[in-house]
């Protein structure tokens, strides 16, 4: 089984919502487990609220950076809506280099191609090669290097243009 399959297979296990999966062969054996879908539970614990009433004019200051930080988050989000998003196919950690003496893969400005390794992410003392998949020029690297990541996180923002 290469690369590819067991990204194949990971991805599989992820949308088809089951628990666990082990499969075996002669050679090898790989052993998948995820949280169940709908089985993790949020709590909410209410927390009791005092305040008292400002006056108008302080009420005016508050309200004013909080239209202004919506509307930033708002710009923020349609710029990064126009860029190809490169998301991690496998939990593991991340990389930028393939071994600490080496140059890193790819900074910010750099363009790729589909076939353009841009890191790699450890799974199980494996050190999976990620590609691009997609043309265009790196605008934003969204991990740090040699973190943890989970499946389908983003990684990378690219502008394909």
């Amino acid at each position: 089984m290469d690369i590819k399959d067991m990204q194949n297979l990971i991805r599989f296990v992820a949308k088809a919502g089951v628990s666990e999966v082990k499969y075996k062969t002669k050679d090898f054996e790989i052993n998948i487990k995820t949280p169940l879908a709908g089985s993790e539970s949020v709590s909410y614990i209410p927390q009791q609220q005092m305040y008292q009433q400002a006056p108008a004019q302080q009420q005016q200051n508050f309200d004013a950076p909080k239209a202004e930080n919506a509307s930033a988050e708002k710009s923020s989000t349609e710029e990064d809506s126009k860029y190809i998003t490169i998301k991690s196919p496998m939990i593991g950690t991340f990389y930028r280099k393939p071994s600490p003496d080496k140059d890193l893969f790819v900074n910010v400005g750099d363009s790729v191609t589909p076939e353009k390794v841009v890191c790699v992410i450890e799974a199980m003392k494996l050190f999976n090669q990620i590609e691009a998949e997609v043309s265009g020029k790196i605008v934003k690297i969204l991990v740090d290097d040699a973190s943890p990541v989970e499946y389908d996180q983003p990684l990378f923002l690219v502008d394909p243009s």
